[in-house]
């Protein structure tokens, strides 16, 4: 065959050059991809449907948030916290100062820590467990509220003794703040007896009441019930004249009062209600101001997931990363021994956060965080102090509230 033929479609193909092949059409691997997502989808859809939840959800309704306007208006306070020794502390979700100036924390590790007036850091004692509220008493003991081991004492050179594992034949599942009365009586929380403090966000999605307050007297070493069915039992705080005992239900947004004396003693209300955020801690000043730790500001994707238990049980399925994250948003409120809001402290970047304890001593705020390195320390100045004074804006709280009757609940429903 003659190698100059030319080739029948009219080209030259002298050279033996082969046509080149068709391309495969590029829709061939976009229809695999497509195909493949949606049977990942489908699978995890499935998933979502067909495995149990760890959690049995039920509706409940969530008020509006408080508009942040006088009293609670955003303010750049907190973003001047000055941060003592980050690398001796880690997770110090509360501080307490002993007489001496020392400043005491717990600690992820397990350990109390301690801060002493020249700066130097050193470990107290060690639980064991999650130590988290901390209270001394009267003959100088540390009493330790720690999420894992139950209520502990800490004798002035560090030995651990427990006191309270168990009330009422129910472990304690997370115990959480303490307060110890003039008299030795000893208040502190179990936040929840259902879940541990790994299994936090799902107590906050289940929405039932699995807290209690508990009232421990060392003489006698029993422990009683003071009020039950309280939505994650936080922070711990005495009346000025111990009247009264106040807990933070962090999951409604609320501060709950149990009546320690006169006719209603035994009886329960709402001492602060609708609370612009999560409250954490809560502590009372010689002045007889409650302090309060407001873990974060309210989430929007909680307010709408309140009313549908279903979708909360998806949720709580979901891996860590992929449930609602709360906003880093630092916030510490003041009140009054009436339940009135006074003030409030802000930093809206977060640079120390959560905020989960505030300590007033000596015109500086002391500040905890269960997540951050550090404790926290503020100086309140005169100027701030007046915040509450302020006649331009009316407060939440300026109008008379109605509390809702006292409610006895200290006994189990039924």
């Amino acid at each position: 065959m003659n190698s100059d033929t030319p080739s029948p479609d009219g080209g030259d193909r002298s050279q033996g050059q082969m046509p080149e092949p068709e391309k495969a059409p590029r829709s061939g691997w976009l229809r695999r991809l497509i195909v493949g997502i949606f049977i990942v989808v489908a699978l995890v859809v499935a998933y979502l449907l067909a495995a149990p939840s760890p959690i049995d959800a039920v509706a409940y309704d969530s008020p509006p948030p408080p508009e942040l306007t006088g009293v609670l208006a955003p303010n750049n306070a907190l973003a001047a916290v000055e941060i003592l020794a980050p690398d001796a502390f880690l997770g110090a979700e509360d501080v307490e100062l002993d007489e001496q100036g020392r400043i005491y924390g717990g600690t992820l590790d397990g350990r109390i820590a301690r801060l002493l007036p020249d700066g130097t850091a050193e470990t107290f004692a060690e639980t064991g467990g999650r130590p988290l509220g901390l209270d001394f008493d009267a003959d100088g003991n540390l009493i330790v509220a720690d999420a894992l081991k139950g209520l502990l004492s800490i004798d002035p050179e560090g030995n651990v003794t427990l006191l309270v594992a168990a009330v009422e034949d129910v472990p304690l599942g997370f115990t959480d703040d303490v307060v110890v009365g003039r008299d030795g009586t000893i208040y502190f929380s179990d936040a929840s007896t259902k879940f541990g403090p790994d299994d936090l966000m799902y107590d906050m999605l289940e929405g039932r009441p699995h807290g209690r307050l508990i009232r421990y007297d060392p003489a006698t070493q029993k422990a009683e019930v003071l009020l039950r069915d309280l939505h994650f039992a936080n922070g711990v705080a005495l009346a000025q004249d111990e009247s009264f005992v106040l807990v933070n239900e962090t999951w409604r947004y609320r501060i709950t009062r149990c009546w320690l004396q006169g006719e209603q003693a035994g009886a329960s209300d709402i001492f602060v209600d609708n609370l612009p955020g999560f409250p954490d801690g809560v502590s009372a000043d010689k002045e007889g101001t409650f302090w309060v730790a407001i873990y974060t500001v309210r989430n929007p994707t909680a307010e709408w997931l309140a009313p549908r238990p279903f979708l909360r049980e998806l949720v709580a399925k979901l891996p860590a990363f992929a449930q609602p994250a709360p906003n880093r948003y630092s916030m510490v409120l003041a009140v009054d021994q009436q339940g009135k809001i006074l003030r409030s402290l802000h930093d809206e970047q977060g640079h120390y956060w959560p905020v989960t304890s505030v300590e007033h001593v000596d015109g500086k705020l002391y500040l905890g965080s269960l997540l951050d390195r550090g404790i926290g320390r503020l100086t309140l100045d005169d100027a701030a102090v007046e915040q509450a004074s302020a006649p331009d804006e009316a407060s939440p709280d300026d109008a008379p509230a109605e509390k809702p009757e006292a409610a006895d609940r200290s006994q189990p429903d039924g």
